[in-house]
């Protein structure tokens, strides 16, 4: 089995971010642990990769309470289709995004969904 980290240290630089990204395409814990194995061969604990994604909590709960308007004047509703290894076999999913063009002008992202 491969280390990624050297010893006593916490984190690597990026590699945080690669879970994190894993995270927000909606894949489990056991997904992202599964994901990590295959494309470098070491064992993550599910503690390890909730602590990593629990780090941005604060910033998703802050984007879910956000003041939103009565109206969105253009919405754009788009989704991008893959496949998943899922318990042994190929499954495909699809990532969903909202955007909306707000009457000054300005683009949000409303919601990304599996």
């Amino acid at each position: 089995m491969q280390n990624l980290l050297p010893p006593y240290a916490k984190s690597i630089n990026g590699f945080e971010d690669k879970i994190i990204s894993m995270y927000a395409l909606g894949m489990t814990t056991n997904e992202i642990k599964d994901q990590i194995y295959e494309l470098f061969g070491c064992n993550l604990s599910d503690d390890m990769i909730s602590d990593i994604t629990d780090k941005i909590m604060p910033e998703i709960l802050e984007w879910q309470k956000r003041r939103l308007d009565r109206v969105y004047p253009i919405v754009f509703i788009d989704a991008t289709h893959f496949s998943v290894r899922n318990n042994g076999s190929v499954v495909k999913k699809a990532a969903y995004i909202v955007l909306w063009i707000s009457k000054e002008g300005n683009k949000e992202v409303l919601s990304i969904t599996t």
